[in-house]
């Protein structure tokens, strides 16, 4: 009876030392799984440890023809929905004469127009992008 008592005492030790070291690498797994997977950094305070992009919005300043190109000729190429057409200065100069010349179609395409979303759908651009692109497409100065 002895014999079988040593026998069954060394497994039951090496399970227990298995059972210890498989719950500390468990923890230390669900631990690395908790981790936070990144961090937040605000503009204008330091931000140990990353690398962040200088630019707010991701790149450089775009040009007016990519604005046009990408959130504004939709509408404004075909006119849809009474949408001044690019290059119909005429079009471009009666609505401007409403609105308070330039910096006036500039404010109405900061807040949207009738069927035209605030920033003419292109929320990341800027006023002075947005300027540019008003400019381009309507000869106005």
């Amino acid at each position: 009876m002895n014999l079988i008592m040593k026998m069954l005492a060394v497994p039951a030790t090496v399970l227990a030392l298995w059972a210890t070291s498989a719950q500390a690498t468990t923890s230390d797994d669900i631990a690395k799984r908790l981790e936070p997977v990144g961090k937040v950094c605000v503009q204008g305070e330091e931000c140990k440890g990353m690398d962040v992009v200088a630019s707010a919005g991701g790149g450089g300043a775009k040009t007016p023809d990519e604005v046009i190109a990408k959130h504004c000729n939709a509408c404004h190429g075909t006119g849809l929905l009474g949408a001044p057409k690019i290059g119909d200065s005429a079009a471009w100069k009666d609505r401007a004469d409403h609105q308070g010349g330039l910096s006036g179609l500039l404010a109405k395409a900061i807040t949207g127009l009738n069927a035209m979303p605030p920033k003419g759908t292109c929320s990341d651009c800027s006023d002075d992008e947005l300027k540019g692109a008003i400019e381009k497409m309507s000869g106005l100065k």
